[in-house]
């Protein structure tokens, strides 16, 4: 089997098609994968480093917002798309023979799966988020296949046809740890838990906010608390401890500019603080946590607001917007949760019900039924 893959942008995009094409390449080895995306694009970075094959081409995404500056990025946008990008990914796949195309987010999957589907090759979408983004609405009509993370994505999209709901696939399974041994192993003792991050885009709401809760930790006491500031955060963040006036705690804080153990920071606590991209949602959901979800108002066509919806409505988490995110509000939230453990252990236990720990393995089934088992194998 050959394939293309086609994702950029974001992590968000670009890591589910990284765990499909580790999937593939696990069951069927003679497969060859080759991925298409921008030069200067994190996939570039990430697809390199994981040891796939990667061709670059120069596209540009339409900004919507109008101002003159962006009235130039679209003509630019629009010649990338219309004459310059279909040539050059028209060239790689008929030099390439994929059997299939598959595309996971970004303006890159719009313009390598529209070519590969006009040139009849086999194309498969997968939109990591509640809220489809444009290239998947764009594709809905167009791919053999339509794959979801979630039922709440088919809402959004005028035909169902060709979806399925897969779930979100991560590119290897989370090492789930035990609370205590998790705890043990980043060196705090017992006691409630909470785990804060995400906050480094534009987040003073949520840093003032957390600095106010770890103040109302300090008062309670026997509260464990682990925070990620961010690279740019850390002055502010500790300028926001001292006007709450709480004090570090050494045995009972961990805060770092990055944290890099995630799984297990996550398997350690009772209660997570974060944004609500698409894979953090799908990491907070295989390990089964509950969280107080605060989506990154920013975000394009405001889609995290939308996956934080799917884990409220599940009632696996409780949803914030920014806007509305104070430091009484999240002082507030986090003390009814810690004074009532039923309702947090019901909580968990829809996390985990929400989860799709066998996207990989679902996706590869529509694969392989898409192309027939003589194609694969």
């Amino acid at each position: 089997m050959k394939a293309v893959f086609a994702a950029g942008g974001t992590a968000g995009h670009i890591n589910p098609a990284l765990a499909i094409a580790d999937k593939m390449k696990s069951v069927f080895p003679e497969t060859e994968i080759l991925f298409i995306g921008t030069p200067g694009g994190m996939e570039a970075r990430l697809v390199t480093k994981a040891g796939y094959n990667f061709t670059a081409v120069e596209m540009a995404g339409f900004q919507r917002k109008v101002s003159v500056r962006n009235i130039g990025r679209n003509f630019k946008a629009a010649y990338c798309y219309l004459i310059s990008a279909k040539m050059k990914v028209r060239k790689i796949l008929r030099e390439f023979k994929p059997d299939v195309a598959i595309g996971t987010g970004g303006y890159v999957t719009g313009t390598v799966l529209g070519q590969a589907a006009a040139m009849g090759i086999k194309t498969v979408t997968h939109e990591s988020n509640s809220y489809p983004g444009m290239a998947t609405k764009m594709l809905a009509k167009k791919a053999d296949k339509v794959l979801l993370a979630t039922e709440d994505a088919k809402k959004h999209l005028n035909t169902d046809e060709r979806c399925v709901v897969t779930g979100n696939p991560l590119r290897s399974n989370i090492p789930i740890e035990e609370r205590e041994s998790a705890r043990k192993r980043l060196g705090l003792p017992e006691g409630f838990t909470v785990l804060s991050f995400g906050g480094s885009l534009g987040a003073n709401r949520i840093t003032e906010a957390v600095a106010e809760l770890i103040a109302w930790e300090g008062k309670k006491g026997g509260i464990n608390h682990i925070h990620s500031y961010g690279g740019k955060g850390k002055e502010l963040f500790y300028g926001a401890l001292e006007s709450s006036g709480a004090a570090e705690d050494k045995t009972r804080h961990i805060f770092k500019d990055y944290i890099d153990n995630m799984y297990t920071c996550m398997c350690a606590a009772d209660l997570i603080i974060s944004r609500a991209g698409a894979m953090t949602v799908t990491e907070l959901t295989a390990i089964g946590r509950p969280a107080i979800l605060v989506p990154y108002p920013n975000a394009t066509e405001n889609h995290q607001y939308y996956n934080a919806l799917t884990l409220s409505n599940a009632h696996a988490a409780i949803l914030i917007e920014d806007k509305d995110l104070t430091r009484a509000r999240l002082v507030d939230e986090v003390s009814k949760l810690y004074t009532d453990r039923q309702r947090l252990e019901l909580m968990e236990e829809n996390a985990e019900k929400s989860a799709r720990n066998n996207a990989a393995d679902v996706i590869l089934k529509e694969i392989i039924e898409l192309l027939g088992e003589d194609k694969v194998i």
